[in-house]
């Protein structure tokens, strides 16, 4: 995989440099005789000749002196200092690229482009200092580089400094419409438990407010104020939070119910819980909401209707742990063995035809007869999708 960027970065720089001195060739009776431009010619080709015969290295050579004959060719030093990064020779582009940027002769746009790649260059070696200065600068020089507050971005994110990270997600979204709330509401998130850590409840709840505003649907923003509120005490609110976040994505409800049905029993609305749990049987496949309205069922109104009511439900969501609930409840209620064991085998034929027969060891894909020729594996067969 790496002698294939490297010969992709090859392959675009040798292009553009091959022009531009072919340019100079055609302007060069100031600057070039003939005589010069037919060495660099020939020198491009045998680079050319190098590459094709895999010897990288050599090219690289070549190339570079190319570069140091002809200062003008800034794309074609540039792109070497891409080369030299990618083959983690950091030092070698961070002193490539620092020459091109004390360059007095460049233009806004080469300013902008060699900054770019001096900064990355930085990242590449761990130096975030240096290329947050960079950037920074980039930023300041050019107000529509949306690469350079990408990085940006980046580097506040490894720093854990949320604040300047939603600064620059803002600014980035405002330079180039592409939508950032999500991540500015994720950023807004690690605020909000930063300050619940610190037992911050008006400056987590202001941070959370905002994670809301810039991602509506975000489920960890109202996990965060669902878990803060029942720190506090503030079992309602709590609960008005875990709903919204699991209506806004159910697959979550399971990292939600258990503290959800804690707020429930504290106001005493065990009535709001089983409704809550009987809307979320209807979006979310689990087992999880089926089980809680269940117990809450054999709480209020006994074995036998929480009993009838899981029979039902495993007979369309099949679960080794509703079976295992459902034997309990059998045991409990003192029921007919013989019913359940019916229950029971409708339910094992059910999780039997889910189930695949053979598994693929090399890419997992099921299937319940073996596919093609392939050879059988330990764990089943090699399936001709993979």
């Amino acid at each position: 995989m790496a002698f294939i960027s490297e010969w992709f970065w090859f392959f675009l720089f040798l292009p553009i440099a091959a022009v531009s001195g072919w340019v100079i060739g055609r302007r060069g009776g100031q600057r070039h005789s003939e005589s010069q431009v037919s060495r660099l010619s020939s020198t491009y080709f045998r680079g050319l000749n190098y590459l094709l015969n895999e010897q990288p290295d050599k090219a690289i050579e070549l190339f570079l002196h190319i570069a140091e004959l002809d200062k003008e060719t800034f794309e074609t030093q540039v792109a070497l200092g891409h080369l030299f990064r990618r083959r983690g020779e950091v030092d070698r582009a961070i002193r490539l690229h620092q020459g091109l940027v004390n360059r007095s002769d460049l233009t806004d746009a080469q300013r902008v482009q060699a900054l770019l790649a001096l900064g990355e260059d930085y990242m590449k070696s761990g130096l975030l200092d240096r290329a947050e200065t960079v950037f920074t600068e980039l930023a300041q020089l050019d107000q529509r580089a949306p690469q350079a507050l990408k990085h940006l971005i980046s580097i506040y994110q490894a720093e854990r400094d949320w604040e300047k990270a939603i600064q620059n997600a803002t600014r980035y979204e405002e330079v180039t419409d592409e939508p950032m709330g999500k991540l500015i509401g994720q950023f807004e998130c690690e605020l909000a438990e930063r300050h619940r850590a610190a037992g911050r409840l008006d400056e987590a709840r202001a941070a959370i407010k905002r994670a809301n505003v810039a991602d509506a649907m975000s489920v960890r923003a109202g996990i965060i104020e669902g878990r803060l509120e029942s720190d506090f005490g503030n079992d309602e609110l709590a609960v008005r939070a875990f709903e919204r976040a699991a209506r806004n994505d159910p697959d979550y409800l399971p990292e939600i119910l258990p503290q959800l049905l804690k707020n429930y029993r504290n106001v005493g609305d065990i009535a709001g819980a089983r409704a809550f749990l009987a809307e979320m049987t209807e979006h979310y496949r689990g087992i999880a909401p089926v089980l809680a309205l269940t117990h809450l069922m054999e709480e209020q109104e006994g074995v036998a209707p929480a009993r009838a009511y899981l029979g039902r439900q495993l007979k369309d969501r099949p679960s080794v742990r509703g079976e295992s609930a459902l034997i309990d409840l059998t045991l409990a209620e003192g029921a007919d063995p013989i019913a359940t064991l019916q229950d029971l085998k409708h339910i094992t034929d059910q999780l039997l035809v889910r189930n695949p027969s053979y598994r693929c060891t090399r890419c997992g894909f099921g299937a319940r007869t073996i596919i093609g020729s392939a050879p059988v594996a330990k764990s089943g067969v090699r399936s001709n999708r993979c």
